[in-house]
C-alpha cells in the first residue's frame, strides 16, 4: 500500500506566489508536486479510512488558522519558506499524538511548517537562491483553510480528499 501525505491547505494567492518560486528555482526534472506544506510525509496507506474519517472531524471542528511567512530557511541543498503557525504546529502535534505508533521516525518529530522552493541543487545554487528570495520576501500573513490528503505515487502525488476547516471555503488538493 502507498505511503500517504497530509498537508496543510494553502489559501489561493499563496499558492500562486509559491508555486512560481518553485517552477523559477526548483529543478524543472525533479519538480513533480506544487508547493505544499507538509504535515506527515507516510501515513501508513492501510489506514487511510480510518485516517480520513478522524481528518473529517478534526477539520470540522478546526476554525481556519492563522499563519506567516517571514524568513527563509536554509536547507543546505536548497531553500524553503518558514511559515508561522503556532496553531497548526498544536493541531499537528495533536494527530501525531492520536497516530503513536503508526508514524515514521521523520514523522514523530516536531513539526517545524516550511514551503520548499529550491531543493536538491549544489549548496552554491542554493546559497544564490537564498540570497535572490532574501532580497524579494515580504513577510505575509495568510489563513490555512484546511487539510488534504495524498498518495506518495513515485513523483506525483495522487489527491485522496480535502477537509476544510469550520467556516473555510471549500479546501481542495493541490
Amino acid at each position: 500500500m502507498r505511503p500517504l501525505i497530509l498537508t496543510a491547505v494553502l489559501p489561493p494567492p499563496e499558492q500562486a506566489w509559491l508555486d512560481a518560486w518553485r517552477a523559477e528555482f526548483f529543478p524543472a526534472e525533479r519538480n513533480h508536486l506544487a508547493a505544499h506544506l507538509t504535515l506527515f510525509h507516510a501515513l501508513p496507506g492501510e489506514d487511510h479510512d480510518a485516517i480520513a474519517a478522524e481528518l473529517a472531524t478534526v477539520a470540522a471542528r478546526t476554525p481556519p488558522l492563522a499563519a506567516r511567512a517571514e524568513r527563509l530557511r536554509f536547507l543546505g541543498r536548497g531553500v524553503a519558506v518558514d511559515v508561522h503557525a503556532p496553531a497548526l504546529v498544536a493541531l499537528r502535534a495533536d494527530l501525531a499524538a492520536r497516530w503513536t505508533g503508526r508514524l515514521t521516525r521523520q514523522d514523530e518529530q516536531p513539526l517545524r511548517p516550511h514551503v520548499t522552493v529550491c531543493n536538491k541543487v549544489t549548496p552554491e545554487r542554493a546559497r544564490a537562491v537564498e540570497e535572490v528570495l532574501r532580497a524579494r520576501l515580504e513577510p505575509r500573513a495568510f489563513t490555512l483553510t484546511g487539510l488534504a490528503l495524498h498518495a506518495y505515487a513515485g513523483g506525483p502525488w495522487a489527491p485522496l480528499g480535502a477537509w476544510s476547516f469550520a467556516g473555510a471555503q471549500r479546501a481542495a488538493c493541490v
